[in-house]
């Protein structure tokens, strides 16, 4: 027979040795790396040299081959091992990267900060997700969950825990949405709003250069999403051909840390679409078209004074602004995009909504997108005549 090891984590028989007034025990000792090493701690008898011998060796046997995590660490220190870790793979967009670590300290963090990692039970978990579900919404509660997950699992492949306790929670309980679209009423009150908006209040400053109202039109005619119409470029324009066309091939980022920037694809691989646009939207593009004439192929249709990138946030600020003027709520850019995907679901398809819109998946655009109207297809009555009664014969 082969040779046996001792198994990882194992030690000897404990010996002792007196020390003046003091007794030392020690062991040796199977470490994580599998090589044999001697401890040794000291107290007043050997009861007491034992006692702290054995915390010692507790405390090496919850130390794992990694040195950063171990079930003794406070979860902000798992915290900081998760971002650099996800600054290590480099898979996330930066957009995406920055939201995690804001829903990690704004959300998570506050409620966990003072606990260690073996502290982290499934309950206090579940609590936690169902007070915020409960209180907050729920979409802060899915943010949170995600987040945390993540976090949890880094601590799991560190051997810092033995399993994810969110993975063993209860599922969160969606609340039914509504999803609502813009009457032709509202948006015409959109339209005359950012028309109208510093236009004669007498303030200082430069006036809107009509960039807004343009912005406004290009996503009501293309469903794209706002990062994506500021991230247009002239060479991604044909306004020769009838109807339009506009190729979504960008979005527009605004890192924390980073100057605002272009990125060369949109949200999702998907999003990469070539849309023909009504004649509204076309009309807002060749002006822009007029505006940036003397620019090369590659410039943004939509920049500011400098040249630069306009942010989104920038953008949804003015658009906030104007229509709290004129008493328009409930309007954001997203509601043009919900707004077309109603439109073209009730007059064409949802496949053909989806499409538009640039989703892998009609179930999206279904649940998220379409405001539904409860209005059957009328042909329904002439299928229904064959119940009619019967004329007596």
């Amino acid at each position: 027979m082969g040779r046996q090891r001792t198994p990882i984590g194992t030690f000897g028989e404990i010996s002792y040795m007196r020390a003046g007034r003091k007794v030392r025990a020690r062991t040796r000792y199977r470490d994580d790396d599998g090589r044999i090493r001697r401890v040794q701690a000291t107290g007043a008898s050997e009861a007491d040299a034992a006692r702290r011998l054995k915390t010692a060796l507790a405390q090496r046997q919850s130390r794992r081959a990694y040195g950063e995590l171990s079930p003794d660490s406070s979860f902000t220190a798992l915290v900081k091992v998760w971002l650099e870790d996800l600054d290590l793979d480099g898979e996330l967009a930066r957009s995406t990267r920055d939201l995690y670590e804001r829903d990690m300290r704004t959300i998570v963090l506050p409620a966990f900060e003072h606990l260690l990692l073996r502290e982290i039970t499934v309950s206090r978990v579940d609590r936690f997700l169902r007070h915020l579900a409960a209180n907050r919404s729920y979409a802060m509660a899915k943010h949170a969950r995600t987040v945390l997950s993540l976090a949890l699992r880094l601590a799991v492949r560190y051997d810092a825990l033995p399993r994810n306790p969110v993975r063993e929670t209860k599922r969160l309980r969606k609340p039914p949405t509504k999803v609502k679209a813009l009457s032709v009423a509202d948006i015409a009150a959109v339209r005359e709003a950012v028309r109208a908006w510093r236009r004669d209040d007498g303030l200082p400053g430069p006036k809107p250069d009509g960039q807004l109202e343009q912005i406004v039109e290009v996503m009501l005619g293309s469903s794209a999403r706002i990062g994506e119409v500021l991230a247009l470029r002239k060479c991604d324009v044909d306004v020769t051909c009838r109807p339009a066309r506009l190729r979504i091939c960008g979005t527009i980022v605004s890192p924390k840390g980073v100057v605002t920037y272009r990125q060369e694809h949109p949200k999702t691989s998907s999003s990469v679409r070539t849309v023909a646009v009504p004649s509204f939207a076309a009309e807002a593009l060749r002006h822009r078209l007029v505006a940036v004439a003397g620019e090369p192929e590659e410039a943004l249709l939509f920049a500011s004074r400098n040249g630069t990138p306009l942010t989104t946030n920038n953008v949804r600020r003015r658009l906030r602004a104007a229509l709290a003027d004129a008493q328009v709520e409930g309007v954001t850019p997203h509601a043009f995009r919900r707004t077309v995907a109603t439109v073209l679901s009730r007059d064409g398809s949802t496949e053909l909504a989806a499409e538009m819109l640039g989703h892998s998946s009609v179930e999206i655009t279904k649940a998220h997108y379409i405001e539904v109207d409860g209005i059957v297809d009328p042909a329904t009555a002439d299928l229904l005549e064959s119940l009619a009664p019967q004329a007596d014969g």
